[in-house]
């Protein structure tokens, strides 16, 4: 999956549990499976962030 269908997701797991509209048992599923995603995305920034500072000192040698 990518970084934006992730994101994209999260997004979607946020508008659900704050609509108010879930019962208690569904906004923890859905906090749980955001706090996942939240996971993995921040991974793939981290994975991001490090191809871009190798690029960066590759070409200021």
């Amino acid at each position: 999956m990518t970084f934006e269908d992730t994101l994209g997701k999260l997004n979607k797991i946020v508008s659900e549990l704050e609509s108010g509209n879930l019962t208690l048992e569904e906004s923890l599923e859905k906090f749980k499976e955001g706090v996942t995603l939240s996971g993995e995305c921040k991974k793939k920034l981290e994975e991001a962030k490090l191809v871009v500072e190798t690029i960066n000192n590759s070409t200021n040698k």
